[in-house]
């Protein structure tokens, strides 16, 4: 990928069509997306785990005003739960999500961007950018 300025850029550098300009665009959006989606993932992930410290606590106050058998509950039960499957935590969706799904999908659109376009990302705002600094101009 190279670190050109949008001037440095032109359209019959890379001489693309409005449809492949498209699609390129729209790929751009969707890994912008999945990267919107993993942010949300994290703050699960996060939120989930604030909440479980809540449990936490509640045990130990529970523990302490003589209610064990819902205390051991919560720390048998509740506690060592995974919110997916059973067994599945949510730091592991969001590894999973990161080295799977989102890496195979990131490393196709940038595979893609490379052989179409020499790895330029956002083809689209760079002509949008050039063609508005060029009317400014006028």
């Amino acid at each position: 990928m190279t670190e050109d300025s949008p001037d440095d850029l032109s359209d019959d550098r890379l001489d693309l069509d409005d449809e492949t300009e498209s699609a390129l665009h729209q790929l751009e959006l969707g890994i912008e997306g999945l990267r919107k989606a993993h942010g949300y993932l994290v703050q699960f992930h996060h939120v989930t785990g604030h909440a479980m410290e809540h449990f936490s606590e509640a045990e130990n106050d529970l523990r302490d005003a003589g209610h064990d058998d819902i205390a051991d509950h919560i720390r048998d039960e509740i506690l060592p739960c995974g919110v997916l499957g059973g067994d599945r935590w949510t730091y592991e969706l969001v590894e999973s999500f990161e080295t799977g799904f989102l890496h195979d999908i990131e490393s196709f659109e940038r595979a893609t961007r490379e052989e179409i376009a020499d790895g330029e990302r956002h083809v689209r705002e760079r002509r949008m950018q050039r063609e508005w600094q060029e009317r400014a101009e006028e």
